[in-house]
């Protein structure tokens, strides 16, 4: 059983900072944890990515976020961020966590957390 919590979101006006929050949470004797990273849907659009961060530590990003944004990990933890700086409206849209996890020696597949709305407005 995996289960994904996220936090952190908000209203903030445009040039504003925020950072999520995303920690997983899993029942399994045994568990790998690939990938890690942030999508987001803006009403009317598809789901996005924003940010995935290996589990190595190597980040890639949108080319939308680029410089502005932040992805980092703590394997510890088992939690990943997004440090948001210098926030635009159409930066606007519900954030979701994604992990790719493998438990018990099976396939790895992909978990979502429940998103959480990020809104950029005055």
């Amino acid at each position: 059983q995996v289960q994904l919590v996220e936090s952190g979101g908000g209203l903030v006006q445009p040039g504003g900072s925020l950072r999520l929050s995303c920690a997983a949470s899993v029942s399994a004797m045994l568990f790998s944890i690939n990938a890690m990273g942030w999508y987001r849907q803006a009403p009317g659009n598809q789901r996005e990515l924003v940010a995935v961060i290996t589990s190595g530590g190597r980040p890639n990003y949108a080319d939308s976020v680029k410089g502005r944004f932040t992805i980092s990990r703590d394997n510890a933890k088992i939690t990943v961020y997004l440090q948001m700086n210098s926030l635009k409206p159409e930066d606007t849209a519900v954030y979701y966590c994604n992990a790719r996890i493998s438990t018990n020696g099976g396939t790895a597949r992909d978990y979502w957390g429940q998103g959480t709305q990020v809104t950029v407005s005055y």
